[in-house]
């Protein structure tokens, strides 16, 4: 089977007289391996095509601008490297420059995102411990952000559970100037220059897991996912570890939205493209119990920017589920009514909506380990 990158187009069907939505392609980075699947939304979806079986791939993405699908794929005998190819099923090109500078004591222990920027052929990506790669040529080769890489205040920075990692990369639409990205455990970084030069943003964030005397001073700060609300840029969403937050002037001030959720622990995050006021959260028991909130695997969304959330859970269990979730295992694609949200989880299942979180299917089953969920229509 071969997956092309969907069109994204609608057809009416002159047989139903019904509109026909477009394939969407998931890509299932897993701890054995990248799964793609295509179906359609709120349907079945295909039998996967796999590749870099029995190696972990943390991430997969396809380049919205060249159609090149990217992968990030830690190799226990050969280390974390970047590999690119047009379907999941074709030849793989491992990637040139995804390496740390010689000399030095650190090691690249593993590389978190890929994302693409806001000019055709740029992307970024993050990876332990805290280094922002960037690529000029689609993810041939790569090279460090130098500033972010001797930022002044590094040797303070500490790792979080999962190690330094830069898993958070957020373009400012249409402004290749602009990024923000999320380290943990050392906060949000922010730039305007392209790179060039970065401030911190993370007024307002209170790390409770740091003892209260200590609160004012630290940047140990665990962040766990962030998003940008593309129709309006300046605002942001992040799920902390221990927090829900939403920032009104580009991240560099933070408010804790979680009042109302079960628990404001959790990993990842998803937005509507559409509605500036919208998150999605899947909150976790705890810091020291990481599974879906009261055994019921439960999306929560909020459209009025965190002054109130609704449970979403129409379809999936709710009862003795000890579901756990990862930052990067929850896609979206399609905005408004059309929105399609998937999560996929670390004991290997997919769900899946087709109506914006409303009614939810399982998509797939009997994975490994679920590292991310991308969609793409």
């Amino acid at each position: 089977m071969s997956l092309t990158a969907p069109s994204g187009l609608k057809e009416d069907d002159p047989i139903t007289r019904k509109v026909v939505r477009p394939m969407t392609e998931l890509l299932v980075a897993t701890k054995k391996g990248l799964f793609a699947f295509e179906g359609e939304p709120g349907g079945d979806f295909s039998a996967p095509v796999r590749a870099f079986g029995g190696d972990p791939v943390e991430y997969a993405m396809r380049d919205p601008h060249s159609g090149r699908l990217l992968a990030s794929v830690t190799s226990p005998f050969y280390g974390p490297k970047i590999f690119f190819a047009d379907e999941p099923g074709g030849e793989w090109t491992q990637a040139e420059g995804v390496a740390l500078p010689e000399g030095g004591d650190a090691a690249l222990a593993r590389v978190w995102t890929i994302v693409a920027g806001e000019q055709e052929g740029l992307l970024y990506a993050g990876g332990d411990p805290g280094v922002l790669f960037e690529s000029r040529d689609g993810g041939e080769s790569w090279t460090i952000n130098e500033a972010l890489w001797n930022e002044p205040s590094r040797p303070h920075w500490q790792p979080g559970g999962g190690g330094l990692c830069i898993h958070s990369i957020v373009p400012w639409p249409g402004d290749p100037a602009r990024l923000a990205v999320g380290v943990s455990a050392a906060g949000i970084w922010l730039t305007e220059d392209g790179g060039a030069s970065w401030q911190r943003g993370n007024d307002g964030i209170v790390a409770r897991y740091v003892p209260e005397e200590a609160r004012a001073e630290t940047s140990d700060l665990c962040i766990h996912a962030i998003e940008r609300a593309p129709a309006r840029p300046e605002r942001l969403f992040m799920q902390f570890h221990g927090g829900v937050y939403r920032s009104d002037d580009a991240g560099r001030t933070w408010k804790d939205i979680a009042n109302g959720l079960p628990s404001d622990f959790g990993f990842p995050m998803a937005i509507d493209p559409a509605d500036p006021d919208s998150a999605f959260v899947i909150p976790l028991n705890a810091d020291m119990d990481r599974v879906t909130a009261g055994a019921r695997a439960c999306v929560y969304v909020t459209r009025d920017a965190g002054e109130s959330w609704s449970a979403l859970g129409d379809g999936l269990p709710q009862e003795d589920a000890y579901l756990t979730v990862l930052r990067h295992a929850f896609g979206r694609t399609g905005e408004g009514r059309e929105l399609e949200l998937y999560f996929g989880t670390t004991s290997g299942h997919v769900f899946g909506s087709g109506d914006a979180g409303a009614t939810w299917s399982a998509v797939v089953a009997c994975l490994p380990t679920v590292h991310s969920v991308v969609a793409i229509s």
